[in-house]
């Protein structure tokens, strides 16, 4: 499927639409880092649809895709500003493309949930993840859905401020693409069915 960008084109309708946004650090230093997995996954999920990247006007890389011929309209972006003000570029592109934030969804990293875990949820706290505290405070409000994508915590006493900046170790990066194919598969799931159905799914006990 090719996913048509079309650059600071208004779009006429927002029915349809989502809008995706994979949350880390610009720039090639951060590519591999835990705290960019969020975008890793919004990454894999334009080539999955083959949507291509463009510079955007609300300080984003942007791109668009249906998830098939006829079906829902994703709005994939990443941020060009650093984690902690992720807040600006996301209402921004919320607000271009006429999106509530009930259809926006942020996939980040979570400090809190073990490795290869994925969980979902709309409003609450932050949890102190300073790009998800960022966007409540930019939409002002919570009510938009989090793809919660686990990195552990470090061991020991290792800071954890150290820990989100550096890469998977090489363990955890043979397992990492069935953790972003499980990612992209939540999006699916809450595009398609909703929050709740989706969290049934991807919540339940593994066989």
């Amino acid at each position: 499927m090719v996913g048509l960008f079309r650059r600071d084109a208004a779009p006429s309708s927002s029915a349809d639409r989502w809008l995706v946004a994979g949350l880390g650090n610009p720039g090639p230093q951060y590519a591999g880092n835990r705290h960019n997995v969020g975008a890793m996954v919004v990454d894999r999920l334009a080539d999955q649809l083959g949507a291509r990247f463009s510079r955007h006007r609300s300080t984003t890389m942007l791109a668009e895709a249906r998830l098939r011929p006829g079906g829902p309209k994703l709005i994939l972006i990443r941020p060009l500003s650093y984690m902690n003000t992720s807040g600006g570029p996301v209402s921004s592109a919320a607000a271009y493309f006429g999106i509530p934030p009930e259809r926006v969804i942020v996939v980040h990293d979570d400090l809190d949930l073990p490795f290869e875990t994925i969980k979902l949820k709309a409003d609450g706290g932050h949890g102190g993840q300073n790009g998800v505290r960022d966007i409540i405070k930019a939409l002002d409000t919570p009510d938009f859905v989090r793809v919660r994508v686990g990195i552990g915590r470090p061991p020991g006493r290792h800071d954890a401020a150290d820990y989100v900046l550096r890469d998977f170790g090489a363990g955890e990066k043979t397992r990492l693409p069935f953790v972003i194919d499980d990612a992209i598969e939540a999006i699916e799931l809450i595009v398609d069915q909703g929050l709740l159905a989706a969290q049934q799914k991807v919540h339940a006990p593994r066989a």
